[in-house]
């Protein structure tokens, strides 16, 4: 019976380190998409306020200005309160006085909204990870010469440029004016230096939004705390060799014994 028990503990421990070198699946990016909003039967023209909306955003998407979406809808207070779901008026349609002959048309009381592609900012900073735990902390400084490329991927937009240090007047190295839409920033760290976070990011840039993202590098030769060791990702091959070694031992010593048994 200890024979036996041994050989399925053998065979059990191999198909466990093997089950660790499975590839992680990543989920697929989410997609928003914007419908430019027709008049209704009644002239009026509607847009249905989505997650994550403000009023600069929706005055930006259907190209009016902010002062009139509100002056539409009666909306005051400075903070132009608005939520999910609700109807706002951005437009509306009359139709002139009949005259004889063809049909009367309609004008527009305002411009037709048409898809708007509005504007953002992205900043970056490069920060010495002291303790490595991949977040940036008090205490921890911003470090220079991080090579910094923002692309798109329509293909149309390809930026780079440098992080600097940190001191009182500075600010991080910003990149202004880029149209919303998707963007992969990407860094690259100096000399000397082991990278604590991922070194690209994507990002979906909104009309409006000014993001910033941190990288963090590591001085060479600093040893990661224990608590902050990655111990996901990327599995050791070492592992699976380790495994499948087991189990052929494991049947290996199943065979002997079978056959001491005859």
């Amino acid at each position: 019976m200890k024979k036996y028990f041994f050989v399925f503990m053998t065979l059990l421990c191999g198909l466990g380190l093997l089950a660790l070198t499975g590839p992680a699946i990543a989920a697929p990016a989410a997609q928003v998409y914007y419908y430019t909003p027709t008049p209704r039967p009644d002239g009026r023209i509607i847009y249905i306020v989505k997650a994550g909306d403000s009023c600069i955003r929706v005055a930006l998407l259907n190209n009016i200005s902010e002062q009139q979406l509100r002056e539409l809808n009666g909306i005051t207070g400075s903070d132009c309160p608005i939520q999910e779901g609700q109807e706002l008026l951005i437009g509306q349609l009359r139709e002139e006085t009949a005259t004889p002959g063809p049909s009367p048309t309609a004008t527009p009381l305002l411009p037709t909204p048409t898809a708007f592609r509005g504007y953002g900012t992205v900043c970056v900073v490069l920060f010495d990870d002291v303790d490595g735990n991949a977040r940036l902390d008090e205490g921890e400084l911003w470090l220079a010469g991080g090579a910094i490329n923002i692309i798109d991927r329509r293909g149309q937009v390809n930026i780079n440029g440098e992080t600097i240090e940190i001191n009182e007047d500075e600010e991080p190295t910003c990149f202004e004016n880029l149209e919303e839409g998707d963007y992969n920033v990407s860094i690259a760290i100096p000399d000397g230096y082991n990278a604590t976070t991922s070194m690209n990011f994507p990002l979906k840039l909104l009309a409006g939004d000014t993001a910033t993202l941190d990288f963090g590098a590591q001085k060479s030769g600093q040893v990661l705390p224990e608590e902050v060791i990655p111990t996901g990702g990327e599995r050791s091959p070492m592992l699976g060799i380790v495994g499948g070694l087991l189990i052929l031992a494991g049947l290996g010593i199943g065979i002997y014994f079978r056959f001491l048994k005859k």
